[in-house]
């Protein structure tokens, strides 16, 4: 794991489920903190219709603002749905888009309003794009491990989607647990089988906390060769077009655990502890992840 990318996905999947917009320049300082926090990639936001996710309208300013002054080694992605998304995201300077396309026909069209295989063509097609303009691309494949309309997705058809991925040379894959519905055996099990078709893809894994087994999920996709995961600061998150929304693993749980197995040391966790306190403070509610509450175990502690 010593080559274990950290993506925070706070500013684009923790807070598009929020009702109450957050100012840009609160989201510009918790993302500039981030920055500085030893993660690897910050995703800044998504290029979605405002009035469909208002917390995201602000997602092209936030890019213009990030990236005329940042730190080199930090990454910051955004995500995208359509070829309209994409020339908004290539317009304000976005470093990695991340798009994909949904298993479960159900909450793809909830979603994107387009079929499985609809999307999957037209996300292809864009990631082709943004290869072509030099920038990365992260392509996924969403309710991997089960839908909250349509219940068990086969994993033959995660693998067929993966499969048109490879095909078109696009080898930097998530598989995301949307619904929450994923456990450990069956993380193992479907990673080994995607890299089975190609040994040398990038997998990242993308899990929701709906039912306890975020965490637990995660070290099920490292063993099974991950490398790159997504967390969001204080555990926020969801998706608002699946049935039961619930939040990511929190980051500074996860750099905890890291850490605590002397893992990932470069990374600042009383920073990302801050942070998670200060966005807990802004919505003024109890947050997911349990650290920033706690505080971290001393270094040479005991469990």
């Amino acid at each position: 794991m010593t080559d274990l990318l950290l993506h925070e996905v706070g500013p684009r999947d923790g807070l598009q489920m929020e009702r109450s917009v957050v100012p840009t320049d609160v989201k510009e300082s918790w993302i500039r903190r981030l920055m500085t926090a030893g993660v690897d990639i910050v995703q800044v936001g998504s290029f979605v219709h405002p009035e469909k996710v208002p917390q995201m309208a602000d997602t092209d300013e936030l890019f213009r603002r990030l990236v005329t002054q940042k730190d080199r080694t930090v990454t910051l992605s955004g995500l995208v749905l359509n070829e309209k998304g994409l020339e908004r995201g290539l317009a304000c300077g976005v470093e990695m888009f991340c798009m994909g396309a949904s298993a479960s026909e159900t909450h793809s069209r909830k979603n994107t309003g387009m079929s499985t295989d609809e999307a999957l063509r037209r996300i292809i097609g864009a990631a082709r794009q943004a290869l072509a303009a030099g920038v990365k691309v992260q392509v996924s494949v969403q309710s991997a491990f089960g839908c909250g309309f349509e219940g068990p997705i086969a994993e033959s058809r995660v693998l067929d989607m993966v499969g048109e991925y490879l095909a078109a040379g696009l080898a930097n894959i998530s598989l995301a647990d949307t619904a929450g519905h994923a456990h450990p055996a069956q993380v193992e099990r479907l990673y080994a089988a995607v890299r089975r078709l190609d040994a040398a893809v990038q997998c990242t894994c993308h899990f929701h906390n709906t039912y306890g087994l975020g965490m637990a999920n995660i070290f099920a996709a490292l063993r099974a060769g991950a490398t790159s995961v997504e967390t969001s600061f204080a555990g926020l998150g969801g998706c608002p077009f699946t049935k039961v929304a619930a939040g990511n693993v929190a980051t500074e749980d996860f750099v905890h655990a890291l850490q605590r197995d002397g893992l990932r040391m470069d990374v600042n966790l009383e920073r990302l502890i801050g942070i998670a306190r200060d966005v807990a403070a802004h919505f003024g509610r109890d947050m997911q992840g349990f650290v920033h509450k706690t505080g971290p175990i001393p270094s040479g502690g005991t469990p």
